[in-house]
């Protein structure tokens, strides 16, 4: 009894200094949140209608409070309150709401807590805003602050911060400078749908980073800055989420691009700016389209008529707009469409706009138009500051007699089709930028083609001296000071590492003839993140211009056109964010998979190139049978590709979550539980079984491919990150995908294995349950996979109706799918300590399936490859280890060198960019 009593009065002692040191950690903070609100009351000038008397803040109208009595929603918008706000909010540490809007509150906007998930201070009077108010606050997800009269400022970086972010509203707020590149699909907000900036003090362009984004509304109207946004609209035909968007008010000029990736797109307002050209068919075709405005511009050619329904500004023909007649749709006359064509490449200049008016060039004195007997006779654009390329529908003016094109800054060639013309007397394109051999005129036609360095030379050498493209229509001034810098770099780079390889390279006394990839490289180092993979960029040897650690992974473009049918739709197999994936057959029948980027993205985009040097950095150094294979890739001048082998049961996903769609039967249990196993076992070798460490950042079923034996391969290693030597954990710019991404990556950045970890244990789960990670049909408490699984994994009784309905369970089914559902709590615990290792996942998953341990020998001896040899016997070697005697690449070394040879004299293009 004594030894029981004492046990009791022990038990008590604890209980009192567990509670008392509760009470020290949350009295004084609860106690604190009072403080706070009552300052807030004080300087508010609270009315009486918000009943704020009570001593419990907690029960004061529009505030809410936790279970522990800290306030974590202030919500008092429309309260016609005056007065300040105190700094002292940002003691409320709990606070996830804070919302004002549409009152009379003046002075400083104060700091608030790093917890806040919504902020809402809309109409009205705060004259100052921090620019570090956003540091640390990873769980914003909105931000409305329109209509404030705050000083000047900047769109500061501490924004990216808010990794959550998915609303951004600004406009009225007194934004001065540019359009930050952080806001385009690159940039830190994966979730970010709208972006409201109108009626501000904006200048400069569309940010190229725009193009891919998730951007569903942009709102950019209406600058009242002197030069206002301009440039050109071309960014957004790469924005393919786009609902809603008004660019009016400003002084973009250019074409309206091709709209027709856009097809969600219902409101499109880009009234009052200053852009010319022909309105895109793709506009008027639009499937969703609603609203239109165009009014005001220097639109040319026939008059758009749009589809009943769709709402178009009444004034649309009226303003500036130069449209060739007032009749919808009526086509203008022949001679109008051949000038638009004209001045289609040189992108459509607004001094033409301006004065080519009415559907008869020759009646209304179009500039640079002479006209004879009601023909065309002279066309003469000199030194009218124009550039781009020569057109070659100017052949399509027979009575023409003289084309005048000096002193401007045109590039490309002089088009064959010039010399057909019958009555040309005179070509002067002197001055420019052009190169090619002159074509053969008949005699009598009087040639003038001086000032032009590089006619008669095979490549165009000007582009990088005087820093044009000859897609493009500016001249790239900054090119220059970029194309200089890089040429010092690479210069010093080659005195250095010629210098090292010199002295590391291992002495070889045997007699080798030189291959073609002996040639001098460069080896340019290229930085993906804060963690660098190195890639090396060969800068003289074959392949025009190819990246390349090795140069027999090189496949020429012309190979790669022919083996898809030059890219035909029919041969797509999947799409990504930054790639489209097609179905290649060799001659002899063997299948591969290249990936291409996305056209339209740019060198000056960083996450195409990111992506394309990562996944081959990663995959010419890791080697598995279980991540997919990398055969060869391909860099010639805009084109990215990245060669594969083929996959033919495609990705996990389509399995999981759409086979009645795609006429396929559910995955049975054991071939699940064989996939699960093949992942963790690919996952587990980047992990820990490579001499470095990989992450891979985006495991997720559609990165998950299958073969015809729905034997499973890891795929997508564009986002890959090289863990420091000697670091257990490192920061890292945030990316991968919602519902697969761990909360201590997506809050703080801090990367480690234990993210894919993560990622495998929701990929179980999906497994089990034949659930996507994020089910917007779902309540909303049952939306995340993870926090539903957990709740129902806890009831033993629940757990069975969890099970995905195509699975048969019978009872030694059910323990597994019972251990399978346990790992995948395990993988996917909250803290990352508590998370195992992949090689426990490997050892619970493998006992299910078969006895298996890694293979500790080296990989590439394993797999008898080196990068010695060639690409088709690197693939045979490969393949023969893997039993896939069907899968033989045979392309020949005469094709490769054939292929090699034609682009052996191009430019080296600069690095620029998911099998996806």
């Amino acid at each position: 009894m004594i030894k029981l009593e004492l046990l009791f009065r022990g038990s008590l002692n604890l209980v009192f200094v567990f509670v008392f040191v509760l009470s020290i950690i949350i009295i004084p903070a609860k106690c604190q949140d009072v403080e706070v609100m009552n300052i807030l009351k004080s300087v508010i000038n609270s009315p009486i209608t918000l009943e704020w008397t009570d001593p419990d803040v907690c029960k004061w109208r529009r505030i809410q409070c936790d279970s522990r009595k800290r306030v974590t929603a202030i919500q008092l918008g429309s309260q016609n309150l005056q007065g300040f706000l105190p700094q002292e909010l940002v003691k409320l540490t709990n606070l996830q709401r804070f919302e004002c809007q549409s009152n009379a509150l003046t002075g400083s906007f104060p700091y608030l807590s790093k917890t806040l998930q919504r902020l809402v201070i809309h109409d009205n009077k705060f004259s100052f805003i921090p620019g570090d108010l956003f540091t640390g606050m990873s769980n914003l997800q909105e931000v409305r602050m329109d209509d404030n009269p705050f000083s000047p400022w900047w769109i500061p970086n501490s924004l990216r911060d808010c990794v959550s972010l998915q609303t951004f509203s600004a406009q009225s707020a007194g934004i001065v400078g540019t359009i930050p590149n952080f806001f385009g699909r690159d940039g830190p907000f994966p979730g970010l749908v709208f972006l409201a900036l109108s009626n501000n003090f904006l200048e400069g362009v569309l940010p190229a980073s725009l193009s891919g984004s998730s951007i569903e509304t942009l709102l950019v109207n209406g600058q009242n800055s002197n030069n206002k946004l301009n440039g050109t609209l071309a960014v957004i035909q790469n924005m393919a989420s786009l609902k809603q968007i008004w660019a009016n008010g400003n002084s973009f000029t250019g074409p309206i691009p091709d709209l027709s990736r856009l097809d969600q797109l219902s409101d499109i307002n880009l009234r009052d700016n200053q852009l010319t050209g022909v309105v895109p068919p793709s506009l008027m075709n639009l499937p969703r389209l609603q609203v239109v405005n165009l009014t005001n511009n220097y639109l040319q050619g026939s008059p758009p008529m749009f589809r009943d329904g769709v709402g178009v500004d009444n004034n649309m023909d009226g303003g500036r707009n130069q449209f060739c007649t007032n009749i919808l749709g009526q086509p203008c006359s022949s001679l109008v469409n051949v000038l638009l064509s004209v001045i289609e490449p040189l992108g459509y200049p607004l001094k033409f706009a301006e004065s080519w008016q009415g559907n008869d060039p020759c009646a209304n004195k179009w500039l640079g138009i002479v006209c004879s007997n009601g023909n065309i006779s002279i066309i003469n654009f000199q030194s009218m500051g124009i550039t781009g390329t020569i057109s070659p529908t100017f052949a399509t003016l027979s009575s023409l007699t003289k084309l005048l094109l000096a002193n401007n800054t045109l590039i490309g060639t002089i088009p064959k089709q010039l010399t057909t013309m019958p009555l040309l007397q005179e070509l002067d394109v002197s001055n420019n930028h052009l190169y090619g051999r002159v074509p053969s005129f008949r005699n009598g036609v009087v040639l003038k083609f001086g000032g032009n360095p590089d006619i008669g030379k095979d490549k165009p050498s000007t582009y990088s001296s005087y820093g044009l493209e000859e897609s493009g229509s500016k001249i790239n001034v900054v090119g220059v000071t970029i194309i200089i810098l890089v040429g010092l770099v690479i210069l010093l780079g080659v005195v250095a590492l010629l210098t090292i390889k010199f002295w590391k390279r291992p002495r070889d006394n045997s007699s080798k003839s030189t291959s073609h990839h002996d040639a001098i490289m460069v080896d340019h180092k290229y930085q993906l993140d804060e963690n660098v993979v190195h890639v090396s960029v060969v800068a003289g040897g074959e392949g025009g211009g190819a990246l390349s650690p090795t140069g027999n992974m090189v496949i020429s473009i012309q190979v790669l056109r022919q083996v898809t049918h030059n890219f035909r739709e029919e041969n797509i197999i999947g799409k990504g964010g930054f790639g489209t994936v097609y179905k290649g057959e060799l001659h002899d029948g063997t299948q591969i998979a290249v990936k291409r980027m996305q056209s339209g993205i740019t060198d000056t985009d960083e996450k195409g190139p990111n992506e394309f040097t990562s996944e081959i950095a990663v995959l010419t150094k890791v080697r598995h049978k279980h991540l997919v294979a990398l055969l060869g890739y391909c860099l010639d001048g805009s084109e990215r590709l990245l060669v594969y082998e083929y996959m033919p049961q495609g990705a996990l996903s389509k399995h999981l979550f759409n086979w009645k769609e795609e006429g396929m039967k559910p995955l049975e249990w054991k071939t699940r539980l064989s996939i699960a196993l093949d992942v963790a076992r690919g996952v587990e070798y980047l992990h820990g079984l490579t001499q470095q460490i990989f992450i891979h950042r985006d495991l997720k079923p559609s990165n998950i491919l299958l073969g015809d034996d729905l034997r499973a391969k890891v795929s997508d290693f564009g986002l890959v990150r090289l863990a420091p030597e000697g670091k257990a954990s490192f920061q890292t710019r945030l990316a991968g995908t919602f519902g697969y991404m761990a909360p201590e990556y997506a809050a703080t950045g801090r990367l480690t294995t234990k993210a894919d970890v993560y990622s495998f244990g929701v990929i179980l789960m999906e497994l089990v349950t034949g659930r996507k990670a994020l089910d917007e049909s779902q309540p909303e408490e049952n939306i995340h996979l993870v926090t539903w699984f957990r709740r129902m994994l806890l009831n033993k009784d629940s757990f069975r109706t969890i099970i995905d309905r195509t699975i048969e369970v019978d009872e030694e089914t059910y323990e597994s799918i019972n251990t399978v559902a346990e790992l995948a709590g395990h993988c996917s615990a909250r803290e990352p300590y508590q998370r195992p290792d992949m090689s426990h996942a490997v050892n619970v998953l493998s006992s299910l399936v078969e006895v298996w341990k890694p293979i500790e020998q080296d990989v590439d001896d394993v797999y008898g490859i080196n990068f010695d040899m060639t690409l088709p016997e690197a693939l045979q070697r490969w393949q023969a280890f893997e039993g896939k005697s069907t899968m033989n690449l045979t392309l020949s070394p005469s094709s490769l060198n054939t292929s090699r040879d034609n682009t052996h004299s191009r430019t080296s293009p600069n690095v620029s960019s998911s099998h996806s």
